[in-house]
């Protein structure tokens, strides 16, 4: 393998970074407000939440891809391929990461919240003073192994045609049919990436068990 397809390669990674920084970083926005609608105390935001959430973790990446690129196009909304993966993995993203910051709101004291009730703090300072800076410390772990995780998930963004970095090595290997040398390198750059994560994910779960006791 030479250099030509080194540098493709890294234009593919390029694009599962920019792919896995989008989706994290929307999904983070939307996953925030499914949160807050799951623990809101309301019913119907309750039910429509937990739908939500239901649909997303109950079916395939691969799948849900599938739907925004042809789906859409099918009631003449047609998008490009990078504009669809990175709404479909939002979605996925939003779904995930709204069960996992529910469970860390959940995971609060009650007493905190009862507490800034008896100040007569409002909501919106209740959540963004006090409850979500201790769920977002509970759910750091959590949120960077699913963030490993939707690094990998960007590889389904062939279904629809996108290079990124496991189109760009399948693309090289059936021009050099070298597939053990040009997916090594591919499984190294995914390790590259992922490995300091779930080091990072680690630690910060020892270190918040051993604070905990």
């Amino acid at each position: 393998m030479g250099n030509e397809e080194l540098v493709f390669l890294l234009i593919g990674l390029k694009w599962t970074v920019v792919l896995s920084a989008i989706g994290f970083v929307c999904g983070c926005i939307a996953g925030l407000g499914v949160a807050l609608a799951r623990t809101s105390g309301s019913p119907l935001l309750e039910r429509i939440t937990s739908g939500y959430i239901a649909v997303f973790q109950g079916t395939p990446l691969l799948m849900q891809l599938f739907v925004v690129y042809y789906g859409l196009a099918l009631i003449g909304l047609k998008l490009d391929a990078w504009l669809a993966v990175a709404i479909g993995l939002t979605l996925h993203a939003s779904a995930y990461l709204g069960e996992i910051w529910r469970g860390s709101i959940e995971a609060v004291p009650r007493g905190q919240t009862e507490a800034a009730k008896a100040l007569s703090l409002k909501y919106v300072s209740r959540m963004k003073d006090i409850i979500l800076p201790q769920a977002l410390r509970i759910s750091l772990p959590a949120t960077i192994g699913f963030l490993v995780q939707l690094i990998k998930g960007t590889s389904l963004a062939s279904i629809v045609g996108f290079t990124e970095l496991t189109r760009a090595g399948n693309i090289i290997s059936n021009q050099i049919f070298q597939p053990l040398t040009v997916f090594g390198v591919v499984g190294a750059l995914y390790f590259l990436m992922c490995c300091p994560l779930t080091i990072l994910g680690a630690r910060l779960e020892r270190r918040f068990a051993a604070s905990a006791r």
